[in-house]
């Protein structure tokens, strides 16, 4: 039985998917504990599932569009008692993963890191990324690209909430803290900077905005949050993008 699980939720994820799982093994392996990988499918019409397998990963699937519903199928599939958490276009770091196993080790409940996004990515997002990873680190809070808890504790606070469709890593991390040590470990992982490339400033701070005003109404629906839900546009830094392809 694995000590560890890695679970991946994952949508249309054939381009970045392969070098998730690189990373995860590459990190993983020299630890020496038994582990796991499960890849929680949801809806993806493209080679994700065939990738995943390949790459060493256990894969289920359901098709619920809704990033909250799909990491819990992946954790409820799973068998370690330690569930690391980790998107599909994020590279987990070995430091990452040590400490985290580290903490747990030690008695945390649960904890993420802070990221840096991979290639070229705007000024506003190189000004923007410091000032959220210093307010995660301060306030203890973790972004969705890599968090880990053991499983007791995710039963205790029922899992990822379902209700909503973005915040859910916000909302875990909150409850998790309820029940002991919540760590922000020091090594980041490398994240996909797509949204920042794909998307201008000006529609972030448009979201943003909706935020402010519509609190908790913007998150429970899935229609104003074109940022994770939408079709996704080329990313101009991934090697499949050629010349001349329209970002939108």
């Amino acid at each position: 039985m694995p000590d560890l699980s890695f679970v991946i939720p994952a949508h249309n994820e054939e381009r970045e998917l392969a070098a998730t799982l690189r990373a995860i093994h590459e990190a993983a392996g020299p630890l020496g504990l038994a582990y796991e990988i499960v890849v929680a499918d949801d809806a993806s019409t493209d080679q994700t599932r065939a990738i995943a397998t390949a790459g060493g990963a256990r894969v289920v699937g359901h098709e619920r569009r809704q990033i909250a519903a799909t990491r819990n199928l992946g954790a409820k599939a799973s068998v370690g008692r330690w569930l690391i958490f980790v998107d599909a276009d994020t590279r987990v770091t070995p430091g990452a993963v040590r400490e985290a196993v580290d903490a747990l080790r030690n008695g945390a409940v649960g904890g993420g890191c802070t990221m840096r996004f991979d290639g070229v990515i705007p000024l506003w997002g190189r000004v923007v990324l410091p000032i959220f990873n210093f307010a995660f680190r301060i306030q203890r809070l973790t972004g969705g690209a890599f968090l880990f808890c053991t499983r007791h504790a995710l039963d205790l606070v029922g899992g990822w909430d379902e209700s909503v469709f973005a915040s859910e890593e916000l909302i875990l991390a909150a409850a998790l803290k309820t029940h002991g040590e919540f760590v922000i470990v020091q090594t980041p992982v490398i994240t996909s900077g797509r949204k920042l490339r794909t998307h201008s400033g000006l529609e972030v701070t448009w979201l943003l905005l909706k935020a402010l005003f519509m609190r908790h109404r913007l998150v429970t629906d899935r229609k104003h949050l074109d940022l994770w839900y939408a079709p996704r546009r080329p990313d101009p830094n991934h090697p499949d993008v050629k010349p001349g392809d329209s970002p939108q």
